[in-house]
């Protein structure tokens, strides 16, 4: 029980946000960009079960919505950071030699550029929108997906089934993509599941600067920026969208370790 509690812990958490995120679709207690002046500030109440921000808008709702965005950005940049690093991974590990070096260099030059940078410059040369966020982020997460997968390749080339699909006239494709990826699905899940917190923190860290998802869409990000001045008059203000934050990261760490642990211990 011990021993899978970081696994429990992580994976009961995310079931809560992934259900936050579904029922946001079908179900909002309020309408998020409906302004009413004369219910800002509110504490939470009957309607308004976590009050209301410094335009009137019911948090609870813009608190939910904002999961859409969380998700979103967390899956499209993962799935960017994935699809680059098994591309550039995998053709390192497998041909080896000179690829290996030119491509492993690409990757020490992007490891070499820190990610908040990189991010920030490519918001403020294009014009920032959830597109343009997803695509930076995603384009920092190569480097972590690309070295995972280069690795698991030099460990399964030269295995007894890899000879063996060579020796039967299996193409360079078939044996990468079905027998040495499967192989590396393990670290690969605890890899997407750890760059995704990462990929949500870094969009709340751009919206909280103005530079990721832009008014009146919410974000967490956005909404912490926006209870900055109200931290003492309306505490909740800034309470819900940082437990929303902590817990999101929390979670998705904690079921990556859990993840880990478990295929270390299968090992």
């Amino acid at each position: 029980m011990l021993k899978n509690f970081n696994l429990i812990v992580g994976g009961t958490i995310v079931t809560l946000l992934l259900a936050i995120f579904i029922i946001s679709f079908f179900y909002l207690p309020n309408n998020v960009n409906d302004m009413n002046i004369a219910k800002r500030l509110l504490a939470p109440n009957k309607e308004y079960l976590l009050g209301t921000d410094n335009f009137g808008r019911d948090i609870l709702s813009r608190i939910m919505q904002g999961s859409q965005t969380a998700f979103i950005v967390g899956t499209c940049s993962v799935l960017i950071g994935l699809t680059g690093g098994i591309i550039i991974g995998s053709i390192a590990g497998y041909f080896g030699g000179w690829i290996d070096e030119v491509f492993m260099r690409f990757i020490d030059a992007l490891l070499a550029f820190p990610g908040i940078l990189l991010a920030l410059m490519l918001v403020t040369i294009f014009k920032p929108s959830l597109t343009v966020t997803v695509i930076a982020i995603g384009i920092m997460s190569i480097p972590s997906f690309a070295r995972i997968i280069r690795s698991g390749f030099l460990k399964f080339k030269q295995a007894n089934f890899v000879k063996a699909a060579r020796n039967f006239g299996a193409s360079h494709l078939r044996i990468i993509f079905l027998y040495i990826l499967p192989n590396n699905i393990a670290p690969i899940i605890v890899t997407a599941s750890l760059s995704f917190s990462t990929a949500i923190l870094i969009e709340a860290a751009l919206s909280y600067l103005g530079l990721g998802v832009q008014p009146p869409d919410p974000s967490w990000g956005s909404m912490l920026k926006d209870a900055q001045g109200y931290a003492q008059k309306a505490p909740w203000y800034t309470v819900a969208p940082g437990i929303m934050l902590t817990l999101t990261v929390l979670g998705f760490n904690l079921l990556g370790d859990g993840l880990r642990d478990l295929h270390d211990i299968k090992k």
